[in-house]
């Protein structure tokens, strides 16, 4: 089997699974707790916190710990909208390709009453600084931009944008979830306010990951219940998980580079090799993209048979986004840069990591063209195309 899904998720990593063992059969107690065992597993709990902070350039007590990706985006929306109201600030800035942890959270608020503005976003897909600045207004209280894109990979100026909110007071939050471990990432030089990663997108556990809120942001609770997290997200922590999360982040930041220019060289190669399939098109920036990620439409054919002749190969890929892999819509990233709905359904996704190989890469370059030429065979949308009935757009 070739793994080439890793935006959806990645392989634990075995030192990660290593160091959390113990946080599963001898250090179980709970650090809430007086006594000593307890208080021995919250001194554990601590040192992952500072040294998460430390690779975020944060401080400590601006570091909570949550569930995951989905939780954090959830809690930094919800919370700048219950801040944004009692300034009188009803406002939210975002763009059109966001994760949908955090474009149903904004549906759910615009059925509240407040106006959310979607920034369009360019054919390569990146949005500007300067779009966000025309956009804010003084009834702006946040703007909320990922850093990369989990579909088609494209880097924000996030740095950028994050000094156009900084210098307008406007509270900036990104959903990090694909880019921390993957991409620098530094909370401070890029003038973010709340910031969103999960652990298993970068070879750590599932089910955990954390939310940064620079102090002077206040939080508002999506969990009631407890005193954890400085009363900010009750439940006993995931000791063992966030453990995981923060040998597994740390050992990503240090082969960072060196990961980084391996896996450069591979999605390159399989960048140009799936470029040579006629009536192909590479999805966003080609060189403002996470390492690892190759998104790409082929005219004239559906990505779910796609994928699953992929799967009969030995290859695991996707469509689009994992949490919206079972819907037959065309993906809204894809019709956001401007991909039209027929070509935006046969789209492929590929992800890799520093585990792929040439020899992997050169197998899926072969299989990927077997199965377009196969699909348009028998296709009667590539009938048309080729007998001038239908124009061809790529």
């Amino acid at each position: 089997m070739i793994y080439a899904d890793n935006a959806a998720t990645t392989k634990l990593s075995s030192h990660a699974l290593k160091e959390m063992m113990p946080f599963l059969t001898d250090i179980y107690g709970n650090p809430s707790s007086l006594y000593s065992f307890g208080q021995e597993a919250k001194e554990h709990l601590e040192d992952a916190r500072a040294r998460i902070a430390k690779i975020l350039n944060a401080e400590p007590n601006e570091i909570y710990f949550t569930s995951g990706g989905s939780e954090s985006d959830n809690q930094a929306i919800l919370s700048a909208a219950v801040w944004g109201s009692r300034k009188g600030k009803n406002h939210i800035i975002t763009t059109a390709f966001e994760h949908h942890a955090v474009l149903h959270t904004l549906k759910k608020l615009e059925k509240q009453g407040y106006t959310v503005t979607y920034l369009d976003v360019h054919s390569n897909g990146i949005v500007t600084p300067e779009q966000v600045a025309e956009a804010i207004t003084e009834n702006t209280a946040l703007v909320t931009i990922m850093t990369a894109n989990n579909e088609i990979g494209t880097i924000q100026p996030i740095a950028e944008i994050g000094q156009v909110c900084r210098d307008k007071g406007v509270w900036f939050h990104t959903d990090a979830v694909q880019a921390v471990g993957h991409i620098p990432v530094d909370v401070k030089a890029q003038h973010i306010d709340m910031l969103s990663l999960s652990a298993h997108k970068f070879h750590g556990p599932r089910g955990v990951g954390v939310l940064y809120a620079r102090k002077g942001v206040v939080l508002s609770n999506l969990i009631e219940g407890g005193a954890q997290e400085r009363g900010k997200r009750a439940g006993t922590e995931n000791l063992a998980g966030i453990v995981g999360m923060t040998v597994a982040l740390e050992d990503a930041v240090c082969n960072m580079s060196s990961n980084s220019e391996s896996i450069v060289k591979l999605r390159n190669r399989l960048i140009d090799g799936l470029s040579r399939i006629e009536h192909s098109a590479l999805n966003g920036d080609a060189v403002q993209r996470l390492p690892g990620n190759v998104s790409f439409c082929f005219e004239g054919i559906e990505g779910e048979s796609l994928l699953l002749l992929l799967d009969d190969k030995g290859i695991c890929a996707s469509s689009g986004s994992a949490c919206t892999s079972g819907s037959l819509d065309p993906s809204h990233v894809l019709l956001a840069i401007g991909r039209v709905h027929d070509v935006a359904h046969g789209s492929l996704r590929l992800t890799i990591t520093e585990e792929n190989t040439e020899d992997e890469v050169d197998y899926i370059i072969k299989s990927v063209e077997e199965v377009v030429s196969y699909l348009r065979r028998i296709s009667p949308v590539w009938r048309d195309l080729q007998n001038g009935k239908r124009s061809f757009i790529l």
